[in-house]
């Protein structure tokens, strides 16, 4: 009987979908695509999704995805739509399939933007800045090897496998972002006091490490797994002038390649728009390794609330990726960008 109930849900849900799409299908002109949320949806501690949640979608249409990220609904509201994708390549490009083959809806004039967290890069970048990606890496393809079974250990430990070329390095419409960053360079970040100051201690008060953030543009390295260390640094740097990314380093993340690939075989990608923002740096720091940092008994683990790493600044990283990627979500609403 169970059996059967199941199966008769499963043709209800293919028949109103097939219902829906006989009908007029509703006409998207921004998908934003955070990838969690701490929490509720509105009115608690923020995650990738709560700004935009609050600010453009809350009290539209929800949307059941089939086939789409568990337990996760596609708001809908005055053209603006919001789906979380979840964590991961895998999961992410999953999400964005199912999306974009759902056929109530039509994304023939959407912008894609993936936002979110990220960790940047030493010597560059400071916690809270905010980045405009021209491309996208998958750190994962090529040939990785471990230090200690190298015989210059000190050296980059990838190796390029052009046979990936095709799917490895993404690069976004140019002249988009060119007017993305001119409409967004600009604006104000804020820090927090704390952040400031464990990046002045941890960097000698070097002057890149001490200056307030700002809207930055680069290219992205998208990993499957959450990495830190100067071994990969020196991967992702290396990756970038491999593929001739067109700037440099700047952050990574864990979807953004993977999103990329998906609107590309769509024939989407020239609507892609990547706004992260810097919540950790891509290197240990002030003697916290992985044992300490990945711990999460440890005093020191970014799971712990007083993390001065993550958690201090993660709120107000959040309000900034809002006050840089709302502009672009309204000159696209505006036909102005």
């Amino acid at each position: 009987m169970k059996k059967f109930v199941a199966v008769l849900l499963m043709v209800c849900a293919v028949l109103s979908l097939v219902s829906a799409a006989d009908g007029e299908k509703i006409s998207v002109s921004v998908l934003i695509m955070p990838k969690f949320e701490n929490g509720e949806m509105s009115g608690d501690f923020p995650g990738e999704a709560q700004y935009y949640y609050e600010n453009y979608v809350e009290g539209g249409e929800a949307y059941d995805i089939p086939g789409g990220n568990p337990g996760q609904k596609f708001y809908y509201k005055d053209g603006v739509a919001l789906y979380i994708t979840g964590v991961g390549k895998v999961a992410t490009s999953n999400s964005l399939t199912a999306v974009l083959l759902d056929p109530r809806f039509d994304f023939s004039d959407c912008y894609f933007i993936s936002t979110g967290c990220a960790g940047s890069a030493v010597g560059s970048t400071v916690m809270g800045d905010v980045f405009i990606n021209t491309a996208a890496i998958d750190f994962d393809l090529g040939h990785h090897a471990d230090p200690r079974e190298m015989a210059d250990p000190s050296r980059p430990t990838w190796f390029h496998d052009p046979s990936y070329d095709s799917t490895a390095f993404m690069l976004l419409d140019q002249d988009l972002m060119d007017r993305i960053y001119e409409l967004v360079k600009d604006t104000e970040l804020e820090t927090t006091e704390k952040t400031r100051a464990f990046m002045a201690y941890t960097f000698d008060n070097a002057e890149w490490a001490t200056r307030d953030p700002m809207v930055l543009r680069g290219t992205t390295v998208t990993g499957d797994n959450y990495w830190k260390g100067y071994y990969d640094h020196q991967n992702a740097v290396l990756q970038c002038e491999t593929y001739g990314a067109p700037d440099p380093f700047t952050m990574t993340e864990m979807e953004d390649a993977a999103l990329a690939v998906v609107l590309d075989r769509f024939g989407l990608l020239d609507r892609y728009i990547i706004i992260r923002d810097s919540v950790n740096m891509d290197v240990f720091m002030n003697g916290v390794g992985p044992e300490l940092l990945w711990d999460p008994t440890s005093d020191e683990s970014l799971s712990n609330e007083d993390s001065i790493e993550a958690a201090d600044i993660f709120a107000t990283a959040m309000e900034n990726n809002y006050k840089v990627g709302s502009q672009v979500i309204d000159a696209i609403l505006a036909g102005t960008l």
